[in-house]
């Protein structure tokens, strides 16, 4: 019988403690090494195959995961959330954090998470950034206007941000400091920045055949554009790992933590355990899709109706994309609207 095994991986930003242990628990060894590359290949070429590897999801396990994958039969991500309440000690170190780790793979009892591909997560990276850009974007714009006011300026709310326009703008502007045409000079010149760097983002993103068929299906329902569909296909990965609705919902931080107690359930304000990046985009795209599908502005009217607030309406009008989204992505065919499928 093949002998396997367990390493316990507890990973920090300079160091990296390890357990290694056998089937029954004995331990062939343990320590730290430093958490850089020529280190960790030194230590991966000295470990007893085959081994199965486990670490806990934090901003340094991608690297480490993509360098020791190769080495390794199975490596597995931990949930740091479960894996807290199931690591809870009076005594707590490194040394014993990766005891526990390692026990937890070699019993089949790790809380296993979603580990994207590094192409995945790569692209991922990208739309994020760039949706700071344009968060940042919105930031300048904001206060570009705010220093105009307090200057007592007149200008064109709605042509402001055009590159013409603030030329002739800053021709007109009169007894101002001089300081204030520096701020706006500077400010419009990162502006510019900004937009022409996320566009070279989004081109780039788009560059991936199959990503872009994933994103033109998704662009199929009407009020989802390319950020919304880029940022569902990329922050989801494999939507078949959803075997519900309610499971993608939950995902997206779009419903209410549940607290039950002695047969009394109480709903908490929307969960905190959720991917942030999605919520925001679907909670952005909720506000604006009713006004393009005639679905979505059915559903948000019958919550105003039923006496719900705008920001409930827009929260269940966010849900009903989540439905359509994964409707689209799992079956692999355009969306077609309901009022359409009734006519045929």
């Amino acid at each position: 019988m093949e002998q396997l095994y367990y390493v316990g991986l507890d990973i920090h930003k300079k160091i990296i403690a390890y357990c290694i242990k056998q089937a029954d628990g004995t331990i062939i060894t343990e320590g730290k090494i430093e958490a850089k590359r020529v280190y960790l290949k030194q230590w991966a070429e000295t470990l007893p195959s085959p081994w199965i590897g486990a670490m806990e999801a934090t901003i340094f396990t991608g690297w480490i995961y993509d360098f020791l994958k190769p080495y390794a039969r199975q490596l597995q991500v931990g949930n740091p959330l479960m894996m807290k309440a199931i690591t809870a000690a009076k005594k707590k170190n490194d040394k014993l954090d990766a005891r526990t780790i390692a026990d937890l793979v070699r019993c089949n009892l790790l809380p296993c998470c979603y580990m994207a591909s590094e192409e995945e997560r790569s692209l991922r990276r990208v739309l994020r950034y760039r949706n700071l850009l344009m968060r940042q974007a919105v930031r300048m714009k904001n206060r570009m206007a705010t220093l105009l006011m307090e200057t007592g300026q007149e200008y064109n709310k709605k042509r402001l941000h055009g590159a013409k326009y603030f030329a002739e703008l800053m021709d007109q502007l009169k007894d101002v400091p001089e300081s204030l045409r520096e701020i706006l000079q500077m400010s419009r010149g990162a502006l510019e920045l900004f937009e022409s760097y996320q566009k070279r983002l989004l081109k780039g993103l788009a560059g991936n055949d199959q990503l872009r068929d994933r994103v033109q299906r998704l662009t199929s329902i009407d009020g989802v554009g390319e950020v919304t569909a880029l940022t569902w296909a990329l922050e989801i990965g494999d939507v078949h790992r959803f075997t519900s609705v309610r499971k993608a919902i939950s995902y997206c931080g779009l419903c209410s933590r549940q607290v039950e107690s002695g047969g009394k359930v109480i709903r908490m304000p929307l969960s905190k355990q959720r991917n942030k990046h999605l919520q925001r985009v679907l909670v952005e795209i909720a506000k604006l899709a009713p006004g393009y599908n005639v679905e979505l502005a059915r559903v948000y009217d019958r919550e105003i109706g039923r006496g719900s607030n705008r920001n409930q309406a827009t929260i269940t009008v966010a849900r009903k994309i989540v439905g359509y989204l994964l409707a689209v992505d799992k079956s692999g065919k355009a969306f077609v609207n309901k009022s359409e499928k009734e006519a045929a």
